[in-house]
């Protein structure tokens, strides 16, 4: 499990802290999800989810704003009495009484933000999607090539750092070389970005590491990608004569990364081979079957005409 630190997630949105003197250390979230609890408002906490951050949008203002100070009292010290993580009030709405004297009893921290409640909650969302999402770190290196996330993983030794410098040379740009942290955003998105120590960099055999940004600018790296391709450099093997290898492109295989199926090409490496135009036509392929192009199968029907 994976965890949010609240500090961060003030400075992330800049939230006005309305109880500075209560301690925001130690204090982290685990929960992706959000909470704007208009029925606990109510006097309703069946299947109460009191660990995820607590959201005070219009509607729970205004219903608020509609009770009796006892009523009001009681329904905001029912809530409070779970000690949930936070509760942050969106639109700049007025701070009740009973918000600041039940965080201070119950050690609950309360925000305010001037956002609107949906924009606020679309982006805290997508902001605890990916801080709290799965993750594994993979060899490799991970390259935008024409728009496309290309993970190229392969022997040590095999070239991929050389492949990688050889097509930020052709313009494309780097996220990450040797070690790929790779988070499941969602069902069907994984994204791909570089650990900070080794961020812009890249290890060159015989030569040391070298500083992409540096030597290349800013326009050569990024900081994170969508992995829509994975390319697998393995050493050419002379004893099959290349029979095993796909020559149409028909076969489609696939790498399982977190659940999450991504196309797989294997290409192998000899002398002679362009490693860096074949990634760069690999990444164009792949973005024409997202397009509705398949070459390989108009190819296969026109034989069989």
């Amino acid at each position: 499990m994976y965890s949010a630190e609240l500090a961060k997630i003030v400075e992330a949105f800049q939230l006005e802290n309305i109880l500075p003197e209560i301690s925001l250390e130690g204090r982290s979230v685990k929960k992706r999800e959000i909470n704007r609890p208009a029925l606990q408002l109510a006097g309703y906490y069946k299947s109460f989810d009191h660990d995820r951050l607590q959201v005070i949008g219009r509607v729970e203002h205004g219903y608020l704003c509609s009770l009796s100070e006892t009523a009001r009292r009681e329904a905001l010290y029912n809530l409070f009495s779970y000690r949930v993580p936070c509760l942050i009030i969106c639109k700049g709405q007025e701070i009740f009484p009973e918000m600041i004297e039940y965080g201070r009893e119950f050690d609950v921290p309360v925000f305010r933000t001037d956002q609107l409640t949906t924009d606020f909650t679309a982006e805290l969302l997508f902001w605890l999607r990916e801080e709290l999402a799965d993750r594994v770190m993979i060899h490799g290196v991970l390259v935008d090539i024409y728009g496309e996330g290309v993970l190229i993983t392969g022997a040590s030794g095999i070239g991929k750092s050389e492949t990688a410098l050889e097509l930020i040379k052709r313009g494309h740009r780097l996220i990450a070389d040797d070690a790929v942290e790779i988070k499941k955003i969602a069902d069907r998105r994984l994204t791909g970005s570089c650990p900070e120590i080794i961020r812009y960099l890249i290890e060159l055999r015989g030569i040391g590491i070298i500083n992409v940004k540096e030597l290349f600018g800013v326009g050569s790296v990024i900081s994170k990608k969508t992995i829509d391709l994975v390319i697998k450099l393995e050493f050419w093997d002379e004893g099959a004569s290349g029979a095993h290898y796909d020559r149409l492109g028909l076969n489609e295989e696939y790498i399982e990364i977190l659940g999450n199926k991504v196309q797989l090409n294997t290409i192998p490496v000899r002398p002679g081979r362009n490693v860096a135009m074949i990634c760069e036509s690999a990444a164009m392929t792949n973005r024409q079957k997202k397009m509705g192009m398949n070459t390989a199968q108009e190819f296969s029907n026109r034989i069989g005409k």
